[in-house]
C-alpha cells in the first residue's frame, strides 16, 4: 500500500468511524468490545490522554489495555487512579487489563514483588479492571532458569491477585518461542504455572512471527486458558508491525475459535512502524477489523 493510498483510505475511515456500526454492515451485536492497546498510541497519550481517548472512541474503540502504571504515585498517564477512572466513566470507556512492570522484580525478594503487586491491585481495582498482565522479560532473563523463576513468581503473585478478586495473565513475545535446549520459555510458563491462577494473553503477531505453530495449535494445548488476545499485522517485507489488513497475516485463516480459547477481551495493537502516524493507524485498523474480522468474534 502506498502512503498516498493510506492517507486516502484513512480519510474515509475518519468519516466512517463516526457512523453507527449498523450503517457500516458490521456484525449487528458484537459479543466483545472493540479493544486497543494504548501502547500503540503512546505518543498521543503522552501529549493529551483525554483527547486521545476521545479520538479512539470516535473510531469505535470501547475498551483498552493500559501501560506505564506509576506504582509509587498510583497514577496512570499522570492521573491518580480514581481521577482516571472518572475520565473513563465520563467517556463511557473501560480498561479491562493493564501491562505492569513485573520483570523489574524478577530477581528481587518475594516481599518486594508482593509489595509491588499490591500497588497494582489497588490501581486495577480502582479502574475496574479484571486482569493484571505480566508483559515482558528483559534479555538477561530469557534463559531456562529465568523462565522457571518467572513461572514461580507468576504462581506467587497469581494467588495474591486472585485473593483480591482479580486475575493474572502472562503476555508472550517472540523470545518466548526461542529454543532453550529443546524447550521454550512459553512451554515452561504453560507447564509450570497454575492454570487456575495464571491465564494467558496470546499475541498472535508474535506467534506467527517467531513460533512454529498457529494460534489455534497453541490454544489447543490448554483450551480455555487464553482469555485475551493481541491482534496485529506483520509488514510483508520488513516483518515489523503494520496496520491490520496492510500486512501478511491472514486472519481469515488463522483466527482461533474464541470459545475454545476462553476469550474474554481482545486488543488490536500496533507498536510502531506507522504508515502515516499513530492516530491514522489506529483508525485504519479499527475500520479494517470491523469490516473484515469482527464477524469471527
Amino acid at each position: 500500500m502506498t502512503r498516498r493510498d493510506f492517507i486516502k483510505i484513512s480519510g474515509t475511515v475518519g468519516a466512517q468511524s463516526c457512523l453507527p456500526l449498523s450503517f457500516l454492515s458490521f456484525t449487528s451485536s458484537p459479543k466483545f468490545k472493540l479493544g486497543y492497546q494504548l501502547f500503540s498510541i503512546r505518543d498521543e497519550m503522552a501529549k493529551d490522554p483525554v483527547a486521545t481517548l476521545k479520538a479512539l472512541k470516535k473510531m469505535g474503540y470501547e475498551d483498552f489495555e493500559h501501560y506505564g502504571f506509576d506504582a509509587e504515585k498510583g497514577t496512570y498517564y499522570g492521573f491518580k487512579a480514581s481521577e482516571f477512572k472518572r475520565i473513563l466513566d465520563d467517556l463511557g470507556l473501560s480498561i479491562s487489563s493493564g501491562h505492569y512492570a513485573f520483570s523489574d522484580y524478577l530477581f528481587q525478594s518475594d516481599d518486594k514483588i508482593k509489595h509491588y503487586t499490591e500497588k497494582c491491585i489497588e490501581g486495577a481495582l480502582t479502574l475496574g479492571s479484571k486482569y493484571i498482565t505480566w508483559p515482558w522479560l528483559d534479555p538477561d532473563q530469557r534463559t531456562v532458569d529465568g523462565f522457571k523463576r518467572t513461572a514461580s513468581k507468576l504462581n506467587l503473585i497469581g494467588e495474591q491477585i486472585s485473593e483480591a478478586g482479580l486475575t493474572l495473565a502472562y503476555h508472550n513475545h517472540g523470545f518466548d518461542f526461542d529454543d532453550l535446549n529443546g524447550t521454550t520459555g512459553y512451554d515452561i510458563v504453560m507447564k509450570e504455572t497454575d492454570a487456575s491462577l495464571v491465564k494467558l494473553q496470546l499475541d498472535m503477531y508474535w506467534v506467527m512471527h517467531s513460533s512454529n505453530s498457529t494460534p489455534a495449535e497453541i490454544i489447543a494445548k490448554q483450551p480455555g486458558r487464553f482469555v485475551m488476545w493481541h491482534i496485529k499485522d506483520m509488514h510483508k517485507e520488513s516483518r515489523d508491525y503494520t496496520e491490520l489488513g496492510n500486512g501478511s497475516i491472514n486472519y481469515h485463516k488463522i483466527m482461533p475459535d474464541p470459545t475454545v480459547s476462553g476469550l474474554q477481551f481482545y486488543y488490536i495493537e500496533q507498536g510502531g512502524n506507522y504508515t502515516e502516524n499513530s492516530l491514522k493507524s489506529a483508525a485504519f485498523s479499527a475500520n479494517y477489523f470491523k469490516r473484515n474480522l469482527q464477524k469471527y468474534l
